[in-house]
């Protein structure tokens, strides 16, 4: 593992980590050569402004989000703050699917010329398929960025410039628990692979769904396997970086097959709801709320739907991450927030800055908090998490303390084949073996890094 790749992880885990623990304690212009001049870069052609800096001339721009209430429920709260701030800006919001089908729309809208002004959409590898240069305005060197989390910025570059501003905080990706079967049952939180295994034998003797699955939204069955990326990386060191080489594959490196291993495992010993094919995501975080599941392997975003839908059932539930084969290195793997985009065409371009800029601050987060509590650490310096944050993402804290995190590989790769949901769901639902699974994920990498042109490939 090289020098840079290694500094790379571990300022992600100090970072995390100073922002987690700092926080937990509180209360609470350039542009592309092709990319159109803001308003206001000729002050002596630029109309009249209001105290903060944006014209007052009437305008209205769109934002587009995905559809879930959590995604619904932020985007409204920071709309009405940034239309209060400023007046002369409308910002109408727009919906789309998640999972694959979200993607797609994505892609879609950005191939037809049609996409709105400002779009939320993930970080890492798959914001880098979305061909950042042509489709996205660069906010390299916007002033407010120096207030974002270097950490963040990794996640949101393309060749060398920055396209996005976080929108939301961090996340961990792991098991979801409900504290009063785990009582019930005499249960303590597993440091073992093969402890959680023998945990959900005695869920399954007692009657209660060991594990649920929630396939119908297939983005869901991919969870077992990214949250194992710490237990990966913990094993073989090198793979993320000889994986985007072409050096290293999931179906001939053990560590990072074990991740479809385990998701076999789960099913083939029939821990999963019966009706785990046709069970959503809302239905999921129910079935877990209610305690008629024990576990529920999802990132920390779900937090906000449990505030949300189960307030008087929020302190049955816990967090743990996945864990490996050995306990004395049991660790968190942590995913970056999404990004809010400016899209390149847009045709108000000094708006839509604005209101990424707005996002991308302490006071956006702030009224963030208030519909939907952090689900990890914030990626905005001066951001503070509120003192009412949830226990499930203080059970992240001590990974955090003890430096036992590591960026999801989607993060520390630009490779992720578009089909892992699917693939995941053949795998997760018996349909396909686990080593056949990890074959086919390798050759959907393939295409993809031949398409992304990756040297080696």
């Amino acid at each position: 593992m090289t020098n840079t790749r290694k500094g790379l992880i571990t300022l992600f885990c100090g970072v995390l980590m100073t922002s987690m623990l700092a926080a937990c304690g509180s209360n609470s212009n350039g542009t592309n050569d092709n990319q159109a001049p803001a308003a206001n870069d000729n002050a002596t052609s630029a109309p009249a402004t209001n105290d903060n800096g944006a014209s007052d001339k009437k305008v209205t721009i769109s934002l587009l989000t995905d559809n879930t209430q959590d995604a619904v429920n932020t985007a409204k709260a920071v709309i009405e703050a940034f239309e209060a701030k400023f007046p002369n800006i409308t910002v109408e919001h727009e919906t789309r699917p998640s999972g694959g089908e979200g993607d797609n729309f994505v892609k879609t809208r950005l191939s037809t010329g049609d996409m709105n002004d400002v779009f939320f959409y993930n970080s890492g590898s798959l914001m880098q398929a979305l061909n950042p240069e042509q489709n996205m305005v660069d906010l390299t060197n916007e002033p407010y960025m120096a207030n974002v989390l270097d950490t963040f910025k990794t996640t949101v570059a393309f060749d060398g410039k920055v396209y996005g501003a976080p929108a939301g905080a961090a996340m961990g990706g792991g098991w979801f628990y409900n504290k009063k079967v785990y009582a019930d049952l005499g249960l303590s939180v597993p440091k073992t692979w093969d402890e959680l295994m023998a945990n959900n034998e005695k869920i399954k003797a007692a009657g209660i769904t060991p594990v649920i699955g929630t396939y119908k939204d297939d983005w869901t069955s991919q969870l077992i396997l990214l949250a194992d990326y710490y237990n990966v990386q913990a094993q073989a060191p090198a793979f993320a970086e000889e994986y985007t080489a072409n050096k290293a594959k999931f179906a001939t490196t053990p560590a990072a097959l074990r991740g479809f291993e385990k998701l076999q495992e789960v099913f083939d010993k029939g821990y999963l709801n019966k009706d785990f094919k046709a069970t959503t995501y809302d239905a999921g975080v129910k079935m877990l709320a209610e305690g008629k599941g024990a576990h529920y392997p999802m990132l920390t975003f779900a937090v906000p739907v449990f505030e949300q839908n189960y307030p008087d059932t929020l302190n049955d539930i816990g967090f743990f991450a996945q864990p490996g084969d050995n306990a004395d290195d049991n660790g968190l793997t942590a995913w970056m927030p999404g990004g809010a985009y400016i899209y390149k065409n847009t045709e108000h371009l000094e708006e839509a800055k604005k209101f990424v800029e707005f996002v991308a601050s302490a006071e956006a987060m702030e009224v963030w908090a208030k519909v939907s509590k952090p689900t990890g650490p914030y990626l905005i310096k001066d951001a503070k998490m509120p003192e009412d944050t949830s226990q499930i993402v203080k059970d992240m804290l001590p990974y955090f303390e003890n430096n036992k995190t590591a960026p999801a590989l989607e993060f520390v790769s630009p490779l992720k084949g578009p089909s892992l949901p699917q693939i995941t769901t053949e795998v997760g639902a018996g349909f396909r073996p686990a080593k056949e699974g990890a074959e086919l994920y390798d050759k959907d990498v393939e295409k993809q890094a031949q398409q992304l042109g990756i040297e080696g490939w």
